[in-house]
């Protein structure tokens, strides 16, 4: 299968390139493209994974519409090759790229936790709480909370996002937003979470983007959901039927990859080690089970 890393738009307006994803500018809007580029550690790595790109853009096209009616999005239209400046890159954009509305970005990451892994476990196993808030005693590896926390952190342009307070939040955005934000966050993940346990798949955890868009006539700023959304990515997908709190669990998501990079003691320094064709295989297979199984369809057919 055909891997794409980079992309190269001749006639398109270049606008930025993130560690996954290619941006251009169309008519004030944003072109998102998904690429095959993995980025563990946050490091990108050298080697790609097939079909992850239109993984990720079809599954936050599906949350995007799932979660229509407790938020607006930034999506436009998945058909962008309909826009005459795109209709010649069409081989290249179909399944991996949206035509989005332009927005102010909230400049933090909306964080929310049903279970205890990740860095929020290394949180609570040093103070006893995450992002100032305190859980109970003796809680174990991977456990399900009482109830889902909202954890935000800092959206750092280069090197590791840091947890922060709600109270650190409402300094940043104001009190008003930041009680949206949360309140949203948690709706989303509440709503999206029953549904993909009903089909066999825990999210443990995951983060959401929001960004400020005008909307006419009113010259009022709305909240909206933008980038990527409910992905392998941005989540901790676990499958349900192997779940066993005390300990890490199986994932659908790029865990199995970490795993790998912290198996061979990689220092995650760049560059990033070449990853072998067996763990770019059963990564490929993880993306695109779990969009079978939130989906209902086979991203092959």
């Amino acid at each position: 299968m055909e891997v794409l890393l980079t992309t190269d738009l001749k006639g398109t307006q270049f606008f930025k390139r993130g560690k996954v994803r290619d941006l251009y500018e169309v008519d004030n809007r944003l072109l998102i493209v998904a690429t095959d580029r993995l980025s563990a550690f946050d490091v990108v790595l050298p080697t790609g994974i097939p079909l992850k790109g239109k993984v990720l853009t079809k599954l936050s096209e599906f949350w995007f519409d799932f979660t229509s009616s407790i938020i607006d999005n930034h999506l436009i239209t998945m058909e962008v090759w309909r826009h005459a400046e795109l209709a010649n890159h069409r081989k290249i954009l179909e399944g991996r790229a949206m035509l989005v509305e332009k927005t102010r970005p909230v400049q933090v990451e909306c964080v929310v936790r049903g279970y205890l892994s990740g860095s929020g476990w290394r949180e609570y196993r040093s103070s006893g709480s995450i992002c100032g808030i305190r859980l109970p005693e003796g809680l174990i590896e991977s456990q399900k909370l009482e109830t889902p926390i909202f954890t935000p952190s800092t959206k750092a342009t280069s090197g590791h996002d840091e947890n922060i307070t709600f109270e650190d939040l409402e300094s940043l955005v104001g009190t008003s937003l930041a009680s949206k934000l949360r309140d949203t966050s948690l709706q989303v993940y509440s709503r999206a979470s029953q549904y993909a346990e009903e089909r066999g798949i825990i999210i443990a955890d995951t983060k959401f983007e929001f960004g400020m868009s005008p909307q006419p006539p009113s010259e009022e700023n709305s909240l909206i959901l933008i980038d990527e959304l409910l992905t392998p990515d941005s989540s901790r997908f676990w499958p349900k039927s192997e779940y066993e709190p005390g300990k890490s669990q199986p994932s659908f998501d790029k865990q199995f990859v970490r795993d790998y990079l912290e198996s061979i003691g990689w220092d995650k320094i760049p560059p990033a080690p070449e990853l072998p064709e067996r763990i770019v295989r059963k990564t490929t297979e993880k993306y695109v089970e779990v969009y079978r199984r939130i989906v209902g369809k086979n991203m092959l057919s």
